[in-house]
């Protein structure tokens, strides 16, 4: 029979009561009260288990997760935080691996991330999903996962600066690169909007200053116009001036990248103070089903783009989701958990837990050829992975096919709107390849 997984404290809720007992300040070490971990049994972390022989189930596996759940992404960054700890749960009772997952959060705050992932270092973790912010992610990637050889898997940074870090082979990512999104934008801008110019309002972080060039790029080249492109901090009180910056030279539409808790401010701003007919498109970073009613309006002129969750396991995830935290899975939740799959993966492949050996076999489980691992039956992949099977994962959220970069070569991403009130639908689905 396959052993129990020894698992303590596995987070549930996606809410903010759920992550109040994490919210403290994280430090260098590995006692913060921030870290849900699970242990080996043996009555802490297992840095080495002793069998790093290919071939052999009789070890653990450890794995960190470097997530927001608080800051200016924490309404997004709790569910992808679920999402990417619920490998651990389907897992528990069908694999004779022992699982040890350590959570930090981030704060998205790149001194923060930087701190929790030291912290994941200290603990022997070889292998991250994380971070959530490409700002965050960058900064954690040069300064700790590089310099200490720890992979890193991003379920949610975009931008297109993480495609040329000079990263060892360690750093990769399960949603597509920015690159692609701001193609998509422009697209969708042109089309169905009929738009022949268009302001950006951006983030001023990697995140949205690239990501706006992407969409200032592709929308020229559809021989678009842009009128303006105006940067903002986060969680500020007041954005009128910038809103009247982008606005002025009446654009046909503007594009805003930025995060939920901004978003709030931003849109109360322009539904108190503008001509509230101009399309506005959105990205993933505020794809939050709360926005509408936290904002105060049905926000029926805005819709956006973010990555469809796409793959072969979408509906196995989704039911296993739902069942675990008893709510609906939301942007980027799906590439968090077959972030944390290919991780471990890639873990039982290499028979230890070293991060250069697990970077090794990333595409080796991933990309095509090999017996196909989804979701549903990720225990029986660990199996053939550490037996040395050539298995190939077909994921949550896509096929997991990774390029040189450690990028996605093709995704699916969705065009959606706002639900009066709060929620989110699809209004149509929009499949692009690099």
């Amino acid at each position: 029979m396959p052993k129990p997984i020894n698992r303590r404290d596995v987070i549930r809720g996606v809410g903010a009561a759920g992550v109040a007992g994490l919210a403290g300040c994280l430090g260098g070490g590995g006692g913060d009260g921030n870290d849900s971990t699970t242990s080996d049994g043996n009555g802490g972390d297992d840095t080495d288990d002793g069998d790093s022989s290919g071939g052999s189930t009789s070890r653990t596996l450890k794995q960190g997760v470097l997530m927001p759940t608080t800051g200016d992404l924490a309404d997004l960054g709790a569910p992808i935080r679920d999402a990417a700890v619920l490998p651990q749960v389907v897992l528990e009772g069908e694999t004779d691996f022992e699982l040890d997952f350590s959570v930090k959060d981030t704060q998205t705050d790149a001194n923060a991330g930087q701190s929790a992932a030291q912290s994941l270092r200290n603990g022997g973790y070889p292998a991250v999903t994380g971070a959530a912010s490409s700002e965050v992610t960058i900064a954690v990637a040069k300064n700790v996962l590089i310099p200490s050889g720890i992979v890193g898997c991003s379920p949610a940074s975009t931008s297109p600066a993480i495609t040329d870090l000079d990263d060892n082979g360690l750093i990769w990512r399960t949603p597509p690169t920015d690159a692609l999104q701001g193609e998509v934008l422009a697209q969708v801008a042109n089309e169905r909007l009929d738009a022949s110019s268009a302001a950006t309002m951006y983030v001023n972080n990697s995140y949205g200053q690239l990501l706006s060039e992407s969409f200032t790029s592709a929308f020229k080249n559809n021989d678009g116009t842009i009128s303006n492109q105006v940067s903002f901090q986060k969680a500020r009180s007041s954005y009128t001036t910038r809103l009247q910056q982008a606005l002025s030279n009446d654009p046909d539409a503007i594009v805003v990248i930025g995060y939920p808790e901004s978003g709030k401010q931003l849109f109360r701003d322009f539904y108190s103070d503008f001509d509230t007919d101009v399309p506005i498109l959105v990205t993933d970073g505020m794809r939050s089903s709360s926005l509408p009613s936290d904002v105060g309006n049905a926000m029926d002129n805005v819709t956006g783009t973010a990555p469809l969750a796409a793959g072969p396991g979408t509906e196995y995830f989704t039911e296993q989701f739902k069942s675990e935290y008893d709510s609906e899975p939301g942007v980027f939740t799906s590439q968090a958990f077959d972030a944390t799959a290919v991780c471990l993966l890639a873990n039982a492949a290499a028979g230890e837990n070293e991060g250069a050996a697990i970077a090794k076999q990333m595409q080796n489980v991933a990309n095509p050829g090999g017996e196909e691992i989804t979701p549903s039956n990720l225990a029986d992949g660990l199996k053939k992975a550490a037996e040395g099977t050539e298995i190939q994962y077909k994921g949550a959220s896509s096929a997991v096919d990774f390029d040189e970069n450690g990028d996605l070569k093709a995704a699916t991403y969705e065009y959606f709107g706002f639900k009066q009130g709060g929620g989110i639908e699809t209004v149509d689905e929009i499949k692009y390849s690099a």
